[in-house]
């Protein structure tokens, strides 16, 4: 499985070998687990082990939900109280799947932070970051999806913005708005659609995981220091190398093990903490709330999409120079759908020939930068379209773009960067010092 000198699964018995012979699904389970990961991995290595569970979550906690859920216009919100109401255990059930979403954007956003910082999208693993893209634009897709199917007010005006954007997209827009709704207007066609796709697509991503996995499992995992793990020959790779079991199993377990306890206590104790109270008012197409947001972990892409108005110059000369076709609102979906566009291509855009931040002094101040920028468009996605968050929705999201096409490709030309250790072995000496030598 992995490009990295190690031992492979050798059947033992008659039963072995011939389960082997027939189907590997022993030594492919072994090769997963014994997989010689690099030993330096720090805590930020332990995120993919959450995001795995939240799937699984999401996905055993939906399919319970599904057996009570009723897609209609007409019963969706009532079904959705009868969970809460009367169903056994019905309201942990929901409150699961509720905060497990949530769980699984803050997971996924720090493990992509992560592979930012610690440049795991570069040569060779460019096919592992878009993959994990893709990933991440399926879980958008099915996490919009979700949010609608409560049918509450946020769920069908949510809902109504949203599909509207598709409508702003020159000569196709209403045909493909018509196609997303099932009609003219968010309806039941909406919900029903909405509702097959939420359940599907898990599946899908599900199904990307493993390629994910199987990617990274074969050009080798990144580490801090981004120097790859030595490849002549067995006793060289062990000396960078730990076995994925029992080392970072129980790593990552003990990590999650914390994490739930803060996940479980918010599912206890404050599960609507992150919710808006407008979805427990029933979907009506008559009353338009105050201030309709999506949720929080849209906030940042949201923030980008209104920051572009008519008045911005930007958007003038896009609309003077194709004579009226690409709009202020057009415009802003397609700076929402380029903000992630541009991080699915930073294996281009960065131009340093050193993989990992930890070693590039100049890049450290602007990547914190860009963390903090994230923060305050997530903030700013809250707030009302109007000033002065519209003038800081815009220098949030100049910046964003700024730093993956103009400051990454700049300092990988100006960036005097410092030298990696010439092995994984030296840097986890340097940090835990030499291995005691054995007794004789």
């Amino acid at each position: 499985m992995s490009g990295i000198p190690h031992d492979h699964y050798e059947p033992k018995s008659k039963g072995a070998k011939w389960i082997e012979s027939r189907l590997p699904i022993i030594g492919l389970l072994y090769d997963t687990l014994m997989i010689p990961t690099p030993k330096n991995l720090n805590w930020m290595w332990i995120w993919g082990i959450v995001l795995t569970f939240c799937l699984a979550l999401q996905i055993v906690t939906g399919i319970i939900l599904v057996m009570h859920y009723t897609p209609h216009v007409d019963l969706a919100f009532a079904s959705v109280e009868h969970i809460m109401r009367n169903v056994n255990g019905g309201a942990m059930i929901r409150y699961l799947h509720m905060n497990g979403a949530s769980l699984f954007f803050f997971a996924v956003y720090i493990h992509i932070f992560r592979g930012l910082y610690y440049g795991s999208y570069k040569a060779p693993r460019e096919i592992t970051w878009i993959v994990g893209m893709i990933i991440y634009l399926l879980m958008m897709a099915t996490g919009f999806m979700g949010y609608v199917l409560p049918w509450g007010q946020m769920s069908f005006w949510g809902a109504t913005v949203i599909t509207g954007l598709f409508g702003a997209i020159p000569f196709v827009g209403e045909a493909l708005q018509t196609f997303l709704l099932g009609g003219p207007a968010v309806d039941n066609a909406t919900l029903n659609r909405f509702f097959s796709l939420h359940y599907l697509l898990p599946f899908v991503i599900a199904a990307l995981v493993v390629i994910h996995i199987w990617a990274f499992h074969t050009t080798g995992n990144n580490n801090p220091t981004g120097v790859d793990v030595r490849r002549g020959s067995k006793e060289e790779a062990k000396k960078d190398t730990l076995p994925f079991w029992p080392y970072f199993v129980i790593k990552d377990l003990f990590a999650l093990s914390l994490i739930l306890v803060i996940f479980f206590a918010v599912v206890g104790f404050m599960p609507n903490y992150l919710g808006h109270p407008d979805n427990y008012i029933e979907a009506n197409a008559l009353a338009t709330p105050a201030h309709i947001v999506p949720e929080w972990y849209f906030l940042p892409f949201y923030a980008i999409l209104r920051a572009f108005t008519s008045e911005v110059w930007v958007v003038i000369f896009a609309s003077w120079i194709t004579g009226g076709i690409i709009d202020a609102k057009f415009f802003g979906v397609l700076a929402m759908f380029a903000a992630i566009i541009v991080m699915a291509l930073v294996p281009w855009l960065d131009t340093s020939r050193v993989r990992s931040g930890r070693y590039r002094p100049m890049f450290k101040w602007w990547f914190a930068l860009l963390i903090v920028d994230f923060i305050a468009l997530m903030w700013l996605g809250a707030m009302p379209a109007e000033e002065p968050y519209a003038t800081f929705s815009l220098i949030a999201s100049a910046y964003w773009f700024g730093y993956f096409l103009i400051i990454l490709p700049i300092l990988g030309v100006i960036e005097k960067p410092t030298t990696p250790p010439a092995t994984i072995e030296e840097d986890f000496e340097a940090h835990y010092g030499k291995p005691a030598e054995p007794a004789e």
